[in-house]
């Protein structure tokens, strides 16, 4: 099995003409580095081609990586039912710049593509209606991104007196504990109650 993906990793990084950067088998299947200004043609390409034939997208998904200049990458799995062999294809992004939509390639791509902009803010040229699908219309920030905070920058309830849907700031109604966060089997560097007689007796 990975002689015959690492041929059809071949196969595809020579047709694709630059729009692999790079590919390689890994878990029993074929992961590919794609050029996004090409992705587009890729996926055309991974549908058509005989030898490929991945004429079904499972998911397309964000990932984050905070501290890279590029941090997010633009996961692609597919999945060719005839050879009976799946494809991950990975573009990297940033913040500012958007990945070619494609919708016209796999209509099923079109509320991935919404989902990894409504949680990650990554953006896609050419989608026909880039908006967000899980979160609210007036919510702030992309869930899923690593820096964004766990409480979130609003909250939401019931308002009697307006009798509506109000959104505030979050307040905490009380400050976080503080926790030593030491491991549990090194133990604290403080004697917690009831340990100083066993204290006292490992000194002996």
């Amino acid at each position: 099995m990975s002689e015959a993906l690492q041929e059809l990793g071949d196969h595809i990084a020579r047709a694709s003409k630059g729009g692999v950067a790079g590919f390689n088998v890994a878990y029993g299947e074929l992961n590919i580095d794609a050029e996004p200004a090409r992705i587009e043609a890729l996926m055309k390409f991974l549908r058509d081609d005989k030898k490929c034939q991945f004429i079904n997208i499972i998911d397309v998904c964000g990932v984050d990586y905070p501290t890279r200049e590029k941090r997010f990458d633009v996961v692609y799995h597919l999945l060719s039912p005839k050879k009976n062999l799946r494809v991950r294809v990975r573009v990297q992004t940033d913040e500012q710049t958007p990945v070619p939509s494609i919708c016209g390639v796999f209509p099923g791509a079109n509320w991935f593509e919404r989902e990894a902009y409504d949680m990650y803010g990554i953006l896609f040229t050419g989608h026909p209606e880039l908006r967000r699908l899980l979160t609210d219309y007036g919510f702030e920030g992309y869930p899923l991104r690593k820096d964004f905070p766990l409480t979130g920058f609003v909250e939401v309830r019931w308002d009697d007196e307006a009798k509506r849907v109000v959104y505030e700031p979050v307040r905490l109604a009380q400050e976080f504990r503080n926790f030593d966060f030491l491991s549990p089997w090194e133990g604290a560097d403080y004697v917690l109650p009831g340990d100083e007689k066993a204290k006292a007796e490992a000194k002996k």
